[in-house]
């Protein structure tokens, strides 16, 4: 049997090399103590202050953006929990503060909670298999405080779609590309004073991606592009695709989709809140919104320049959310299969004519059938998402800090989400 410690140091860069994510390097260095010294934690701090977007309608008192990140995670038990309990949690954790982290919802931009009383403070996630899914960046508004001696403070997020790379292991040099208000591509390179504002627009965008390492963006048509990482050139890669009311493009056992929403109005004479306290809604005694009636899932063709759809996404689960869009295989998540999970408003009749406004919520679209629900129709998928297993609290609730030594804090860092 090999001796996995004893690995050629070239071998072990290698590796470590192909891990973009920050948590399985943690992981990777953490096997023994060869690994570790074999490879740095290349730590990589995101830039700090955009200039903010030209003619986007925000106040004189902006100084501009600040950029955080947040990670998707599915977590599932330790190989034999005792009491048995096979059930996965699917989570969104927000880093932007490295002595404190929130959980969110993996689909919105809202935090969990409140959360159970006996939730631990610090999740060992040494004790249980975790799965990173997807990133997501996002930026916020930075204002001047009128007094105090601080530069600013991080205010509203920018509600457009971001996807940020570092260009090499230097975290001095990156690109960001998201969507201007006038529904053009806007890119900010390390070095730049200001944004550049891509002018090439048949059509607004509606999504942008970062897929194999290249920035892709679909307008609200269909027709997609790839953007140039230095140049900002954009070139096509897929003719229009006529139909729906909004695009998302998501990645797919190495494939690029193209996910087109269809939406329908409708009116409510009642509105029903319930406990949606992080929704900023307001109590109307009309309201207007939006719902989704059907999803088209299209697979990308670079040879033909064209998108084809699929009508079965067999094994894959998709999950459409506001700031970031991923997959997941539905044996691991040992449930759902050839479903899309997204955020939409959802209603009912409340009597022959009155139709109440429910709140919004995830649904659940079934490629099978065509079928829409709200996902507390489907006990078995909810549980994905709330509420924590019980395996965590019991697994977690003893976890406490290590020793300061280098070895230490980096497993540390492996180990403890501070909530």
């Amino acid at each position: 049997m090999a001796n996995w410690s004893q690995l050629p140091t070239e071998l072990l860069e290698e590796i470590a090399r192909r891990l973009e994510s920050s948590t399985y390097l943690l992981r990777f260095r953490s096997v023994c103590s060869s690994w570790r010294s074999s490879v740095s934690p290349r730590p990589r701090s995101l830039p700090g202050r955009f200039p903010f977007l030209p003619n986007d309608g925000i106040s004189d008192t902006t100084w501009g953006f600040h950029l955080s990140k947040r990670t998707v995670f599915l977590l599932g038990p330790p190989p034999n929990p005792d009491p048995p309990n096979r059930d996965l949690w699917l989570v969104k954790v927000d880093d932007d503060a490295p002595t404190r982290m929130h959980l969110l919802n993996p689909l919105s931009r809202f935090q969990i909670k409140p959360l159970p009383e006996n939730f631990p403070k610090v999740l060992d996630i040494s004790q249980f298999r975790v799965f990173e899914l997807g990133q997501e960046f996002v930026l916020h508004y930075m204002h001047f405080r009128p007094f105090g001696n601080s530069l600013g403070d991080a205010g509203n997020l920018y509600m457009e779609k971001v996807v940020f790379k570092f260009l090499d292991s230097d975290s001095s040099n990156f690109v960001l590309l998201t969507i201007h208000v006038s529904g053009k591509l806007a890119m900010y390179r390390s070095g730049d004073k200001r944004w550049n504002i891509i002018h090439e627009m048949p059509s607004p965008y509606d999504d942008v991606i970062l897929f194999a390492g290249d920035f892709y963006a679909v307008d609200s048509t269909g027709r997609a592009v790839l953007v140039g990482l230095s140049s900002s050139n954009v070139g096509l890669v897929a003719r229009p695709v006529f139909g729906g009311d909004k695009k998302f493009l998501v990645e797919s056992s190495g494939e690029l989709l193209m996910v087109d929403m269809y939406l329908s109005m409708a009116a409510s004479t009642e509105v029903d809140m319930g406990d949606q306290n992080d929704d900023a809604f307001e109590q109307f005694d009309l309201c207007m919104g939006e719902r989704t009636v059907r999803f088209k899932v299209f697979k990308l063709d670079r040879e033909e320049k064209k998108w084809v759809e699929v009508n079965s996404l067999d094994d894959r689960v998709l999950f459409l959310g506001d700031d970031c869009t991923f997959s997941a295989s539905a044996s691991d998540l040992s449930c759902c299969r050839n479903c899309i999970f997204f955020t939409d408003n959802f209603f009912f009749t409340g009597g022959e004519e009155d139709v109440v406004f429910r709140g919004r919520d995830i649904g659940v679209f079934d490629m099978e059938n065509g079928s829409i629900a709200a996902l507390t129709d489907y006990p078995e998928y909810s549980k994905l998402f709330w509420p924590p297993p019980d395996w965590i609290l019991l697994s977690t609730s003893g976890a406490t800090s290590t020793d300061s030594t280098e070895a230490s804090q980096v497993q540390a860092q492996l180990e403890e989400l501070n909530l």
